[in-house]
């Protein structure tokens, strides 16, 4: 007999999303390789090439492959619509998000139109595949759930995020005439609240109850912020662009407020655990919602108080709690989540009753990942601290970065190494 609740017929291949998370560790290592170069000069400002370009390795080469990867796993098994042709759509997403992400570091380090216009097709395919297969599926959903009215809002935003960017690129390749400093905050909130947070809260509806054992999100909560936080963004950038700049603060407190209380629900829930046995990725949501939480909170108080919005380090460290603290430390904890699990799925699909399959615990030690929390949020706060002091502070990060996206690679690795051992070694 299957374990109960699984489905192995709707679950993607394993390579599908694997590709994904292989690749996406690597961009840290990259992203660390690049403050270790360039060094302190990367906290001057968020404008500069240099930090731009750290920021894209970041969002692009880590944030957004895992995300678009875990959407192509969780669409079939969890809102119960399939992508078509799976292997083929993921190739098409991967290949050029992975390419444009470094031909757009290496424009923003260089400088060259070239390379901005090369970032621009490689990205604008590969966006352009996931928006239209993931909108395809999403669309399809037999049951508008909170999780698909949070996912439906978060892949509208990542359209309206991928549109600026491209126009944006079209700044730097051909000379467009566009007002870049209003287009490039209108491009970072949809990106960061828009798509990343409306995306972790529609997963988060389903995963922190199941995985973490603790009561359900408030239904209010769950019909209401993703519509809320849409409406919010749309009112401001047109308040924004039409250069009502009173009307657009009032605006991104709405925002603010959302994030705060959708993290401040969160971190609530996770004192509600049924569960008295640690797990070792609890960590990773406690440091996330406390980031997302004091970086909404960091942002109501440039509201409060505009002249901190005009301080560079403030701004550095907004982007870092949002950036590598609310989205790089959920991902890592679904990560260890996600690819356990689903080896240990396929491997159960492919060996069931032929041979002893080795258990989530087998395929990833809880040790290996409790040592890369550690570390992990030792990158954060160092990164943290760099921000304000980048003299003493920016080496200590760089190292810490470094390890912790090489550990996490690594830890991924093995459990891909693993799963294949285990299909070499089961009888025919």
């Amino acid at each position: 007999m299957k374990p109960a609740g699984l489905s192995f017929e709707q679950a993607p291949p394993f390579g599908v999303p694997l590709r994904f998370f292989l690749t996406a560790p690597w961009f840290l290592v990259l992203a660390a390789a690049l403050l270790g170069w360039r060094g302190p000069e990367l906290f001057a400002s968020r404008w500069s090439p240099v930090t731009l370009a750290l920021t894209h390795l970041l969002t692009l080469g880590f944030m957004a492959q895992v995300m678009l990867g875990a959407l192509l796993q969780i669409l079939p098994v969890v809102v119960g619509v399939v992508v078509p042709r799976p292997r083929l759509t993921a190739a098409l997403i991967h290949i050029p998000l992975t390419l444009g992400a470094l031909a757009l570091a290496t424009a923003f380090l260089s400088g060259i139109p070239v390379w901005f216009q090369g970032a621009l097709g490689s990205l604008g395919l590969g966006f352009g595949v996931a928006l239209t297969a993931i909108n395809l599926a999403l669309w399809r959903a037999p049951v508008a759930s909170g999780t698909v009215i949070a996912l439906r809002c978060a892949l509208g935003a990542l359209l309206v995020t991928v549109g600026l960017g491209l126009s944006l690129g079209g700044y730097f390749g051909w000379g467009w005439r566009l007002p870049v400093v209003t287009m490039t905050h209108l491009h970072a909130a949809w990106g960061l609240v828009g798509w990343t947070a409306l995306l972790v809260a529609g997963v988060a509806y389903q995963v922190v109850p199941m995985f973490q054992i603790t009561p359900p999100y408030p239904r209010w909560l769950i019909r209401g912020l993703a519509p809320l936080m849409a409406v919010s963004l749309v009112v401001w950038s047109a308040f924004l662009l039409g250069g009502r700049e009173t009307a657009a603060a009032l605006a991104s407190v709405m925002l603010a407020v959302g994030l705060a209380g959708f993290a401040a629900t969160t971190l609530y829930l996770l004192t509600q655990r049924r569960r008295k046995i640690g797990d070792p990725t609890l960590g990773y949501w406690r440091i996330s919602m406390a980031s997302l939480l004091a970086g909404a909170l960091l942002w109501l108080a440039t509201l409060l108080v505009p002249a901190l919005a005009q301080a560079p380090q403030v701004q550095l460290l907004l982007g870092i709690l949002l950036i590598l603290g609310f989205a790089g430390a959920v991902i890592n904890g679904m990560l260890y989540k996600i690819v356990p699990f689903l080896a240990w799925f396929h491997l159960q699909a492919q060996l069931f009753r032929r041979a002893k399959i080795p258990t989530m615990k087998q395929l990833l030690p809880e040790t290996r990942i409790r040592r890369q929390l550690w570390i992990y949020l030792t990158a954060l706060l160092l990164s943290l601290a760099a921000a304000v002091d980048p003299s003493i502070f920016t080496y200590p990060a760089t190292l810490a970065l470094g390890v912790t996206g090489a550990w996490l690679g690594v830890n991924l690795l093995n459990i891909w190494r693993m799963y294949r051992r285990a299909l070499r070694s089961s009888p025919p």
